[in-house]
C-alpha cells in the first residue's frame, strides 16, 4: 500500500514539474518579427525617415484608411479610399501625399492580414 502511494506521488510530481518546464520554455521564445520595422524609433506603423511631412501625413492617413477597410470587411483596395483619390492637400503636394498614403495603406493591410 505504501509502495503504491509513493509511486502515485512520484508520478504526480514528475507530471507537475514537466508542465512547468514546458510553460517556461514557451514563455522564453521571442515574438515573431513582422518584418515591418522601418526605423529605429518605431514599428511597422512608423513612416520611413526619408519621408517629407506631407508624405508622413499621407502614410498615417493610409494606415487609418486600411484599418477602416479591414474593420468593415471591405476588400483591400487603396483606390476605393476617397482620401486617396481626392486628397485635401494642395495640388503641388498631391503626388507626395498619395505616395505616402499608398505605402501606409499597404503596410497596414499586410500587418492586419498577416503574412500570406
Amino acid at each position: 500500500m505504501k509502495l503504491t502511494w509513493i509511486a502515485y506521488s512520484g508520478l504526480a510530481l514528475s507530471l507537475g514539474t514537466s508542465g512547468f518546464a514546458i510553460a517556461a520554455a514557451s514563455a522564453a521564445q521571442p515574438a515573431p518579427n513582422s518584418g515591418f520595422i522601418q526605423d529605429r524609433d518605431g514599428g511597422w506603423d512608423a513612416p520611413p525617415g526619408e519621408f517629407r511631412e506631407i508624405q508622413r501625413q499621407g502614410f498615417h492617413d493610409g494606415i487609418e484608411g486600411a484599418r477602416k477597410d479591414f474593420d468593415n470587411h471591405r476588400p483591400p483596395n487603396v483606390n476605393n479610399r476617397d482620401e486617396y483619390r481626392h486628397p485635401h492637400v494642395s495640388a503641388s503636394a498631391r503626388d507626395d501625399y498619395r505616395e505616402g498614403f499608398r505605402r501606409g495603406y499597404d503596410a497596414a493591410m499586410h500587418h492586419l492580414n498577416g503574412p500570406q
